[in-house]
């Protein structure tokens, strides 16, 4: 009986069963070992091109932006400002979640610990690079346990004091604590704030003695400050520009390296004090592994969002201006940022363990 070769069997199904070609064994197995071959080719191809294929497709579903503080603070509105536009420019919801707690530590550990994938980001402020130092016990490092990604708005702390006090200028400000040592009480919105170590380095860089005063939040700070029982305060400006406009505060200085644009006829604290600088930035982070492929893609999308009109006009509204640079470069930031608070949370003696 002769021997056919078939790869329609279907044609021969209507022929006797005797009659039928049969597929030979040789073909068969050269067959199966082809789908082997290629089958693994394509894998290994697949295996090789993941990164890469990540960042073509990313993002492909929404991705939760954790903020580590409650709703209405200025890391929520700037996250959501910001989130909204990333939104329509990557075409995948952005999506803010709020997880206070514990001074940011809370919502820190459960960006850092979830899946490295660019799915979960943080939304990150100097608490970050404060806490690392400031909280002994820490379940993560910030440091070694993030991946950087972008930078997103600068800010600056306001220096005021109640008018009550003499003094018009830092050097005046100087001079007359250092004639009233221990008796200028220094309000803060909580030990081991941005705000109580905007003090802490001024008091270090100065010799001045002020008696450090912690409110549960800026607002009860900012209320005794108004009213003098305190008289002294490093505020986020957003918070005190209103008092400071209407004349119930009076602003000495910025924080900040260079003058703000909201109040530009205000000197900064380095105009007499050289060096010294405690702006507030805000920035995202990713965990640790994050590829590269998708923190570059989210890097360009975030500094693309800072250069329209329209954020840069919001950021003004909230006293910031924007902070666009490379996942290298906010690295940077964070390791000085952290470095420096290490230095003032020794000086200052404050723990929270």
């Amino acid at each position: 009986m002769n021997t056919y070769f078939c790869l329609l069997p279907s044609k021969s199904q209507d022929l006797p069963l005797a009659s039928r070609p049969v597929v030979a064994p040789a073909f068969a197995a050269l067959e199966d070992t082809l789908i082997r071959f290629f089958g693994l080719v394509f894998a290994a191809a697949a295996l090789f091109l993941t990164p890469a294929a990540q960042a073509l497709d990313y993002p492909s579903r929404p991705v939760r932006w954790i903020v580590a503080f409650p709703p209405g603070g200025a890391n929520d509105i700037i996250a959501r400002v910001i989130g909204q536009a990333l939104s329509q420019r990557l075409g995948q919801p952005f999506i803010v979640e709020n997880k206070p707690g514990a001074g940011g530590n809370i919502g820190t550990q459960l960006a850092l610990a979830a899946p490295a994938d660019g799915y979960t980001l943080l939304f990150v402020a100097p608490h970050n690079a404060i806490n690392a130092t400031l909280y002994k016990k820490l379940s993560f490092d910030f440091l070694r346990d993030s991946t950087p990604v972008a930078g997103l708005a600068r800010g600056a702390n306001v220096m005021e004091v109640n008018p009550s006090v003499p003094a018009r200028t830092v050097g005046e400000f100087i001079a007359y604590a250092k004639a009233n040592p221990g008796k200028i009480a220094m309000a803060s919105a909580g030990n081991g704030t941005a705000i109580h170590l905007s003090g802490e380095l001024f008091m270090a860089m100065t010799g001045v003695q002020l008696v450090h005063v912690p409110y549960r939040g800026g607002a009860p700070a900012l209320n005794d400050l108004i009213g003098g029982q305190v008289q002294v305060m490093f505020d986020n400006l957003p918070s005190s520009l209103g008092h400071i406009r209407a004349g119930a505060l009076r602003a000495l200085a910025m924080t900040t390296a260079a003058r703000s644009q909201t109040l530009p006829d205000v000197p900064t604290v380095a105009e007499t004090v050289s060096g010294y600088e405690a702006s507030i930035w805000y920035g995202v982070v990713a965990p640790k592994g994050t590829p590269a492929e998708v923190v570059a893609k989210l890097n360009a999308a975030i500094n693309a969002v800072l250069g329209d009109a329209a954020i840069k006009e919001r950021l003004a509204e909230l006293g910031c201006t924007p902070m666009p640079m490379s996942a290298a470069e906010f690295g940077s930031l964070l390791a000085t940022e952290t470095a420096k608070w290490a230095n003032v949370v020794k000086f200052s003696g404050a723990s929270m363990d």
